[in-house]
């Protein structure tokens, strides 16, 4: 059995971790932690946890992380990259789902995340875990760099389009929706159901912090530079992602030949659903699930493809991801824990 510690249980991604990990057939829940709530079993914060989870939060000191065997990072940036020296002199593998491991380049890192980069030599060596584009990596990897919801969505939509070099990599555009919870679990007004409820917005127009990321890995997919002009938009409903990418095409190609690149990049790949040309999935057929779907489109057959990808923001977008990425690193089935259905309604 892995001995898994989560720092940081108490909020979306925290619980979504516990939820999957819960009924994971090689894990046992080691640690939790949360200084506010040390002491408090985690079914009392989250009754849905109720029978599935038997233990109590724990402060940090009191912890012991560094008896697990690998250790979750559902914290805000910063706090992975304080603690990973520790934590690997101890033998600990760690995913981090925050940013302290996603950029390669610090100065991007800090230019976006504030603060400066404590932890290079680990960085250095840290590996981006997106597992359908990164797979053989992950399992050599201690630490990993958790994706970023946006930049899965946009990664794995433009993957099979930029390898086959049949659009222009300096225009692309993504026009991208996240439910609420892709937030956090905190109490701010712009959070509020009356704030969010019965309302449309984009935000970080001029600029957001998966710009840099997504730019970084789409850039190892083309000679060509990339240019990526990337719109988020926050919908009213807690869980889900929709993405709305558009390519300009550069080649003769077939409609049949798009579809053919996307089938053939992601044949067998367990969680991503390549469905009919011309569909369009819908957030709620990915709910509470690891699985992404995605599906092309060509308007009036000219020279733009348009990719429709959806996902749970809070799932493949972020903690199924990184229970995906610690089978790979065990040697464990990769769909291990993380087969669970849509539910739908």
């Amino acid at each position: 059995m892995i001995k898994v510690g989560i720092v940081g249980g108490t909020g979306y991604t925290g619980v979504e971790l516990l939820r999957i990990l819960a009924t994971h057939p090689q894990v046992q829940l080691t640690a939790i932690t949360s200084r506010k709530e040390d002491g408090l079993p985690v079914a009392d914060m989250y009754p849905s946890l109720r029978g599935r989870v038997d233990i109590a939060f724990s402060s940090p000191d009191k912890a012991r992380l560094t008896e697990c065997d690998v250790v979750f990072f559902a914290t805000p940036h910063g706090v992975a990259m304080a603690q990973a020296p520790e934590l690997l002199a101890a033998g600990v593998k760690l995913i981090d789902l925050a940013a302290d491991f996603r950029l390669q380049d610090v100065s991007q890192f800090e230019k976006w995340y504030g603060m400066p980069h404590s932890c290079t030599r680990v960085l250095e060596e840290a590996v981006y875990g997106l597992p359908e584009l990164n797979r053989e990596a992950i399992k050599k990897a201690r630490v990993i760099g958790n994706p970023g919801c946006y930049p899965t969505t946009m990664q794995l939509g433009f993957y099979p389009l930029l390898k086959a070099g049949v659009i222009d990599a300096g225009n692309l555009i993504a026009d991208c929706k996240s439910g609420v919870s892709g937030a956090g679990r905190k109490a701010e007004i712009g959070l509020l159901f009356s704030e969010t409820s019965d309302t449309f917005k984009a935000y970080g127009v001029s600029g957001h912090r998966h710009t840099p990321e997504t730019v970084e890995q789409l850039q190892r997919m083309s000679s060509a530079k990339i240019g990526l002009l990337f719109t988020p938009h926050l919908v009213p409903m807690v869980r889900g992602m929709h993405s709305t990418l558009y390519g300009r095409l550069t080649k003769e190609i077939s409609n049949e030949e798009l579809q053919a690149l996307f089938v053939d990049a992601y044949k067998g790949e367990p969680f991503v659903d390549v469905m009919p040309f011309g569909s369009h999935p819908e957030t709620r057929s990915t709910r509470a699930s690891n699985m992404l779907r995605l599906a092309l489109h060509r308007p009036n057959d000219g020279n733009t493809v348009v990719v429709l990808v959806v996902q749970d923001n809070l799932v493949k977008g972020s903690s199924g991801q990184a229970v995906q990425c610690m089978n790979l690193m065990f040697g464990l089935e990769e769909t291990a824990g993380l087969m669970h259905v849509p539910v739908m309604p």
